[in-house]
């Protein structure tokens, strides 16, 4: 792939901007069956032309490993077998849920005698910025489709062979249901310059969703004058409280931190209550451990004291940072604490968390019935592991993203978060008095 001639870039963008503005009126007026034969016929693009995606994304892995990428974005950028027949079930997985466009809730009858209710209606047009994930290009295109908004899909320049690969199908697709391909525009630019026009354009562009580093995300967040949809980083605890289970403590907690480093919803701080520390804490740092031993905990005094002697753990230990609480690693490192107690552990999280997924381990109701209601995240969990923090498991098919803003989307976003509402009156002559 080349790329386009994109050397004046604001008129480039103008034009891209024009181009889905346009696009998203049509989509807005697309019933669901045209909306769903669009997924399929870029499911069956994607499956034809599977041999030249994957050759794709071999090259940006290879200028990746080249350009010295670091493991975590090249784990996100690779795309294997299972990987691929994923975004193709995600995208049978959208086409088979309900189209929320066109809801009609809340139908009531005023005084004045007009039927007043919210219907469902799409934002208009999405402006996506995000790095490495090719998977997230098809996501985002049919998570979009379905939600009747046109999307703009800049993606990070070292997955670009990848992403032009896959917006091939996607344009054939919507081609072949007469839908206008300007539906899903995948910039054909790595200029920079690109996403400072993007995440201005007010007149075009309704909505803004950035994927990635906390330092694209602050910045996206500082300079767009569109509304933005985000989440800066995924600092996720898993606490064990002092009616845990054993065998749940040490299986929630290998899985959340060990099942994938370079995601969002993976383990970064492992909270113990002091109560049963002394049993339970050697235990699952062991079990990580043994699940790779490329594992680095960093421990705070009381954990230290627990851990220092022992054998399995040696050469796997150091002592934690002030700054080890506050951190996102997507990196084989686990920061623990020795925590006194469920208030302690509330107040941990919600003071060095960063409100994206958090878990409690524990057997006693009402201790989980307090985590879950003061625990100030995103998504809170009992018993299971922060991994299920993802719109494929949420069941929404896919996701745009995670929000751990309050307003208008919270936690994984799906089709609703797409959407807004309005209001609609039906009236039968009547005027104000």
């Amino acid at each position: 792939m080349t790329q386009s001639n994109t050397k004046d870039i604001k008129a480039y963008m103008q034009t891209v901007g024009q181009q889905a503005r346009a696009a998203s009126r049509a989509l807005a007026a697309a019933n669901t069956g045209v909306k769903n034969s669009a997924l399929i016929a870029i499911h069956d693009q994607l499956v034809t032309s599977k041999a030249d995606i994957l050759a794709a994304n071999k090259i940006d892995m290879d200028n990746g490993k080249n350009n010295d990428l670091d493991a975590a974005l090249l784990d996100r950028l690779e795309l294997n077998d299972a990987r691929f027949d994923g975004m193709l079930q995600g995208l049978k997985d959208v086409s088979t849920l309900p189209d929320p466009i066109g809801e009609v809730t809340d139908m009531t009858f005023q005084p004045s005698g007009i039927h007043l209710g919210k219907m469902r209606v799409p934002l208009g047009v999405v402006g996506m910025i995000y790095e490495s994930r090719p998977n997230v290009t098809l996501e985002a295109a049919s998570l979009a489709l379905k939600s009747g908004n046109a999307i703009i899909l800049r993606g990070g320049s070292e997955a670009f062979e990848s992403n032009q690969a896959i917006a091939k199908c996607i344009h054939q697709g919507l081609k072949d249901v007469n839908l206008s391909e300007h539906s899903v525009q995948v910039l054909q630019t790595t200029d920079r310059a690109a996403v400072g026009e993007l995440i201005t354009m007010t007149e075009y562009v309704d909505v803004i969703v950035p994927r990635g580093g906390k330092g694209l995300i602050a910045r996206i967040s500082e300079d767009a004058k569109v509304p933005v949809i985000k989440h800066l980083d995924g600092n996720c605890h898993t606490y064990i409280d002092s009616d845990a289970e054993l065998d749940t403590a040490v299986k929630v907690s290998v899985n959340a931190k060990t099942h994938r480093y370079g995601t969002c919803n993976t383990m970064e701080t492992l909270l113990v209550d002091k109560a049963v520390a002394d049993t339970m804490l050697p235990k699952i740092a062991e079990a990580i451990i043994a699940a790779d031993d490329a594992m680095q905990l960093r421990l705070d005094e009381l954990s230290q004291a627990i851990l220092k002697d022992n054998a399995k753990l040696k050469g796997h230990l150091s002592a934690a940072t002030a700054e080890d609480w506050d951190t996102e690693y997507l990196a084989p490192i686990l920061a623990i604490k020795v925590i006194n107690g469920l208030d302690a552990a509330i107040e941990h999280i919600n003071t060095h968390g960063s409100h994206h997924t958090d878990v409690i381990i524990t057997e006693n109701y009402s201790k989980s019935q307090r985590f879950i209601r003061e625990v100030d995240s995103a998504s809170v969990m009992i018993n299971a592991s922060s991994r299920f923090a993802d719109g494929f498991e949420y069941g929404l098919g896919a996701e745009i993203g995670i929000s751990t803003d309050k307003i208008h989307a919270r936690g994984p976003v799906g089709l609703e978060g797409l959407t807004s509402q309005k209001w609609i009156v039906y009236g039968h002559g009547e005027t104000r008095a």
